[in-house]
């Protein structure tokens, strides 16, 4: 095995950028559709698998949204979110801050608290059992209006001592962040961190919208921004994090090759770069994935990885007693590939 793949192997890690509804494997929709009595345009596993191809946002997305109809009990959602860490340990994530769309689920019927306890429940034995530690943070949809998310930041009011941030997701284009300044700003009067998708397939004026009217901790993808070097430039004295999604932006054709992924550049740049695996299940591929696909399309080197494992964990939400054991494990496998 190449040195470098035994490295992204045996480092931990943290994964900042993962919804677990995207960690929906087809084995597992087709059971749960089952066990639910839904009824899915699909005679077996192997259809549903047939039916992840995509090439572009929005084709995807509609997908994702049928597979949701799925999910409907707490265990459910239990069962998904333990299946995705299982993943974790098999990639050796150590800790992740995932994702969940709770307007994804409420609008067809399923209480925010079926949503959050089944998640939260897998979280607990997650740390327990497997000893990955977790945050939650719940994203609006931006296709749907503000007074939606409002109502939805409302409903969760009882569970936020258990949610570290709120975050943006779902379709980009056409729904700038702007459009949800004042959900974002009652979030941070609760004390919720702030994280937000752009510049994936909308504008770098997006991620400037993210960055100085939203407030937010860190960008999801953020791609775009390197068509803008004042806004770079901004980002890097700032040490604004970047949650970038090698595989994803592949499938969704923001790159038209892996070999044309910008990663390196971010790097050279003095990004604050990340590397995590947004919808896994649909994508094709978890962190270490993710990870070996940049070693063999851009030759990623070792200490390229090494940066991106240990800004993994610099952006973090864990607090700095904990960021600072993390990093100096990484450091300490770092040796021992020298």
């Amino acid at each position: 095995m190449d040195t470098r793949r035994q490295l992204i192997a045996d480092l931990p890690k943290a994964e900042l950028h993962m919804h677990i509804e995207g960690s929906l494997e087809p084995e597992m929709m087709f059971e749960l559709a089952q066990r639910n009595g839904v009824d899915l345009p699909y005679a077996d596993v192997e259809a549903v698998r047939a039916a992840y191809s995509f090439d572009c946002l929005q084709d995807f997305l509609d997908l994702y949204y049928r597979g949701m109809s799925v999910l409907q009990t707490e265990q459910d959602f239990h069962d998904l979110t333990w299946a995705y860490l299982q993943r974790c340990r098999h990639d050796n994530v150590v800790h992740t801050e995932i994702f969940f769309d709770p307007q994804g689920h409420t609008s067809r019927g399923v209480a925010f608290a079926t949503v959050f306890e089944g998640i939260w429940s897998a979280l607990l034995r997650g740390e327990a059992e497997l000893g990955i530690t977790s945050r939650m943070i719940l994203c609006f949809l931006r296709h749907l209006d503000e007074e939606d998310a409002l109502r939805t930041l409302d409903e969760a009011e009882p569970f936020l001592d258990r949610i570290i941030g709120v975050g943006l997701d779902s379709s980009e284009v056409g729904h700038p962040p702007s459009k949800f300044q004042r959900v974002f700003d009652q979030a941070g009067d609760r004390g919720l961190k702030r994280v937000a998708h752009a510049g994936e397939e909308g504008p770098p004026e997006y991620v400037r919208e993210a960055v100085e009217g939203l407030r937010v901790d860190r960008i999801d993808h953020g791609n775009r921004s390197l068509e803008d070097p004042a806004l770079v430039e901004a980002l890097v004295k700032m040490n604004m994090p970047l949650t970038v999604c090698p595989q994803s932006n592949l499938r969704l054709a923001v790159v038209k090759d892996m070999a044309e992924h910008p990663i390196r550049r971010m790097l050279e740049l003095g990004l604050h770069v990340t590397v995590n695996s947004d919808d896994p299940a649909y994508f094709g591929g978890y962190v270490n994935d993710n990870f070996n696909a940049l070693v063999e399309a851009v030759d990623l080197g070792r200490e390229e990885i090494l940066t991106l494992v240990r800004n993994s964990f610099e952006a973090s939400f864990l607090p700095e007693v904990e960021r600072a054991v993390h990093l100096a494990a990484v450091d300490e496998h770092a040796t021992a590939y020298q």
